[in-house]
């Protein structure tokens, strides 16, 4: 079995960025939302094992709303994706719509579950 070195794990690199520079910018800027949202839950994450999680449905409603807003924008993703054969008959504008609906009756049940 062949080892790897770290000069295997440097091309993969340059090959998966030189891959991504071909993404569309419109996939880029939801990428960077995918990003701030899993960042975000992350944080609350670490706060609460630093301070503590007394108000725990606050705790909750927090890290599920980023959660949630993450896999709502990977959903948004893919379908907005033009290279997804599966969703070519659903528009930008109606999978940006649904992504919106979606959001709002996400946070609608955070905030009712906040008591």
């Amino acid at each position: 079995m062949a080892r790897s070195t770290g000069d295997d794990a440097i091309t993969l690199f340059h090959s998966l960025r030189s891959a991504y520079t071909a993404t569309p910018k419109n996939l880029k800027i939801i990428d960077l939302y995918v990003a701030f949202a899993v960042s975000t839950a992350l944080i609350q994450v670490a706060y609460m094992a630093m301070v503590g999680s007394f108000p725990f449905n606050s705790f909750l409603s927090g890290v599920l709303s980023s959660v949630g807003t993450a896999v709502l924008a990977v959903c948004l993703r893919i379908q907005v994706n033009k290279e997804n054969k599966e969703f070519k008959d659903l528009t930008p504008e109606r999978a940006y719509a649904d992504f919106i609906l979606c959001n709002l009756v996400l946070h609608l049940v955070i905030m009712n579950f906040l008591g």
